[in-house]
């Protein structure tokens, strides 16, 4: 039949060439992502002090604001935002380098017995089969020699370090400086991109939001089981309170990475007796901190699903290292206020990579539906049975 024929004809032509146009745009999409993650890695040293600074500037920025409502002159405003900013990163860094003091202090105490379990380990996998050299391999990552240049390596050098603060210090006073022009740029930028600004404003919110609560509640934790550490006798405590200060940060990973230095530790000086317990106030601080009490406080301002969030924390310390997996839940959403929060076709996606509040209502209902089917169902086959048995 040509009349019904040739319009499918017509739709298959037309439908053919907008698929086409979109396999395009997803692979040059992909293919210019994947090159801009390369570039970000390359110059990860600039990168990661400058995003900092930005997180940061972030943070501080209602402060600045509430200093100049009060009557305090912009650029002393400014000043004392980021000297203060400024003056926490110094005694964060003096609390890092004694830490790292007490970790190189802390090792020859216990050097003959870190050698004695990678020595035991590399017999088991030489049992198993394992090759000499991974064996060896294995065997030389105990020795204590080895430990206090890899813990120091995870940061940096000294140089590194420094060049870091200078960039995020720089980068502060001048993103502070800039800041008194936002206002007044997003007001002008409004009646022609709301949907920007919109995004821009809430992007502030939710990043200001996670790392305030995300900070005070690492304080908590970190204080809580340092003095958990004391009080049971785990030396180093002051050190692996920091390091599950800093793991807080860290979504789904952190957790781990905070709880094995100080159990091992726990086991070198009192057996499984005082390890178990190390695993067990752990888990409990951990439990209360993370899952009751900071989703409480964050509420949504993350929205990003568990698995993207895992995947995110290991994307960004590839690309950025240390500091990438610090700041990989704002960096998340800075790239979702990009990608989709700034364009209304995008906001479909929003469900998809976590924004479930609506996604939770509706599964209410539909387990409230459900639930009075089968009741009703029940009910139906009771009088069935009941009708049954009296005829």
């Amino acid at each position: 039949m040509p009349g019904t024929i040739e319009p499918e004809l017509v739709a298959a032509g037309a439908v053919a060439p907008a698929l086409m146009h979109r396999s395009t745009s997803i692979l040059l999409g992909l293919g210019g992502a994947t090159v801009a993650v390369f570039g970000l890695a390359a110059i990860a040293g600039i990168a990661a002090p400058i995003l900092l600074a930005l997180v940061l500037t972030i943070c501080a920025h209602p402060v600045r604001r509430g200093l100049e409502r009060r009557g305090v002159p912009r650029g002393l405003a400014t000043g004392s935002v980021v000297a203060t900013v400024f003056v926490v990163l110094a005694a964060f860094v003096a609390a890092l380098g004694l830490a790292l003091g007490q970790f190189a202090a802390l090792l020859p105490q216990f050097a003959s017995q870190i050698s004695d379990i990678g020595a035991s380990i590399a017999t088991w996998l030489a049992s198993i089969g394992f090759g000499s050299a991974q064996v060896q391999a294995v065997e030389s990552s105990f020795d204590p020699s080895n430990l206090v240049p890899l813990v120091s390596g995870l940061f940096g050098s000294i140089t590194n370090v420094t060049v870091a603060l200078v960039i995020v210090l720089t980068m502060l006073i001048l993103m502070a400086a800039d800041a008194g022009y936002l206002p007044t740029l997003l007001s002008q930028l409004r009646p022609s991109r709301p949907t920007l600004v919109a995004a821009l404003t809430d992007f502030a919110s939710s990043v200001r939001r996670y790392m305030v609560a995300t900070t005070l509640l690492g304080i908590a934790q970190g204080v809580l089981n340092a003095l958990a550490l004391v009080l049971l006798g785990v030396p180093g405590a002051f050190l692996w309170g920091l390091l599950s200060f800093l793991c807080s940060f860290i979504p789904n990973v952190g957790y781990f990475i905070a709880i094995i230095p100080p159990t091992v530790f726990a086991f070198l000086v009192g057996g499984w007796a005082l390890a178990l317990p190390v695993i067990v106030i752990y888990a409990i601080i951990n439990a209360v901190v993370q899952s009751i009490v900071q989703p409480r406080v964050v509420g949504n301002a993350v929205a990003l699903s568990q698995s993207l969030t895992f995947a995110s924390v290991l994307f960004w310390a590839i690309v950025l290292g240390a500091i990438g997996a610090i700041l990989a839940i704002p960096l998340t959403l800075l790239i979702r206020t990009i990608l989709v929060d700034a364009d209304p076709a995008a906001s479909w996606w929003r469900p998809l990579i976590g924004d479930l509040d609506e996604t939770r209502t509706l599964m209410k209902s539909e387990d409230a539906r459900n639930k009075a089917l089968r009741k009703a169902g029940r009910a139906a086959s009771k009088d069935v049975k009941r009708n049954s048995s009296a005829g």
